[in-house]
């Protein structure tokens, strides 16, 4: 399957959908690909606006740009023309979001055809273990596509995680210096750096208002830091101003700052720094579970309150010796009634010492079944030994 099995190529198409979390993941794939299995990667992406947002040095006008060792191509619909002599031989269509149909047949015309994957949305159900690597064949066409799922298990494809991602972490946490130097960046003083620190980044229907008023009331002084553009709203209700980089007030036991965006490698750091954060999505909910600190997970929304049911399958593998983390988490999402949110938070509060070790031991749980990336390529590896088995 690989034409030159010492560089094999490999072409990633994402549609972005939400803002950060699709490209995030995206992102670090193609990296991680490129730099630790030497694979060559082109990443088709068609927005490139919010792919800048998390790597500065992407260019939203061009077409065509190389960034770190990849090569990034604007994907600007479905119309575009391809022959085979375009096709790699690995294609990842991230999220099913649908290739070009001249592409698709550009596949079926390479000799040999590449491996085509789906790769999955993370969740922790247990119908993704039957699912995983499972074949589609296309209905016209001398296609497969197979399904690939990241994943908690060894039944799953694991989760994306660099090569010596936890030493630097648990280097940078056994040095306070490292996270008051990195911290001072966005103006935080020397005194608040010793604060509980929470970082918080959650859609817009998060309860944040009820957050902020249970941190202002508080006796121990919270540091609340929010990306730029995060809960828009109620940060500015908050502050009393607009919520731009470097804004910032007190109000009560409560400082919040707003952050500017920062690159992957920083937004690492940021968490590494907190004591608890919250966290959205896909890409962020996973550097958070590599972070080895307390985390409060906002799902993407989906209709008919599908998300509540993947949400409950990550907390009962995830929370079962955390009651608090549950209903809270539960709570946050709107997937039950909190009548009382100091309450609630106190009990969190109360249970954060736990929910640390917790933390620790599930990274270390889930790193143990290999990472997604070289999963990925040894089962490509497996399709082409079938592949050539059958000529």
């Amino acid at each position: 399957m690989f034409q030159n099995s010492s560089a094999p190529s490999l072409a990633i198409f994402c549609k972005v959908v939400d803002n950060y979390g699709d490209i995030g993941i995206c992102w670090r794939l193609a990296r991680q690909l490129r730099h630790e299995h030497g694979v060559a990667v082109t990443l088709w992406v068609d927005d490139l606006a919010s792919f800048r947002r998390i790597c500065p040095q992407v260019d939203p006008g061009a077409a065509m740009q190389a960034v770190q060792g990849v090569a990034v191509r604007h994907w600007g619909g479905q119309d575009g023309v391809y022959g085979a002599e375009d096709i790699p031989d690995v294609v990842i269509e991230f999220f099913g979001c649908e290739l070009p149909p001249s592409w698709v047949e550009a596949m079926a015309a390479r000799t040999p055809r590449p491996a085509w994957i789906n790769y999955e949305g993370l969740t922790a159900e247990e119908w993704v273990e039957g699912c995983h690597r499972l074949p589609s064949m296309h209905p016209r066409l001398k296609l497969t596509k197979h399904f690939f799922f990241p994943g908690f298990n060894e039944r799953t494809g694991g989760l994306l995680c660099e090569a010596g991602l936890d030493a630097r972490r648990r280097a940078f946490q056994q040095d306070p210096a490292q996270a008051a130097a990195f911290l001072s960046r966005f103006g935080v003083a020397p005194e608040q750096a010793a604060w509980r620190k929470v970082s918080l980044f959650c859609y817009p229907e998060a309860p944040v208002d009820a957050l902020f008023r249970t941190w202002r009331e508080a006796a121990q002084p919270t540091l609340c830091l929010v990306p730029e553009g995060v809960a828009r709203a109620q940060v500015e209700a908050f502050l009393g101003s607009k919520a731009v980089a470097g804004a910032g007030a007190t109000r009560g036991a409560l400082t919040l700052k707003v952050l500017p965006f920062v690159p992957q490698e920083e937004y690492d750091l940021l968490l590494w720094s907190c004591d608890l954060n919250f966290v959205r999505g896909e890409d962020s909910w996973v550097r958070a579970q590599w972070a080895g600190r307390p985390f409060v997970w906002h799902i993407y929304p989906q209709d008919e309150q599908l998300h509540h049911k993947k949400l409950r399958a990550f907390l009962q593998a995830y929370a079962q010796d955390l009651p608090a983390l549950d209903a809270f988490m539960l709570g946050w999402n709107g997937a039950r009634e909190v009548g009382d949110w100091t309450a609630a938070w106190t009990a969190l509060e109360a249970e954060l010492p736990r929910s640390a070790e917790q933390a620790e031991a599930w990274g270390e749980q889930v790193a143990a079944h290999g990472d997604l990336a070289t999963k990925l390529l040894d089962f490509v590896r497996e399709l082409g030994q079938a592949q050539e088995n059958r000529v």
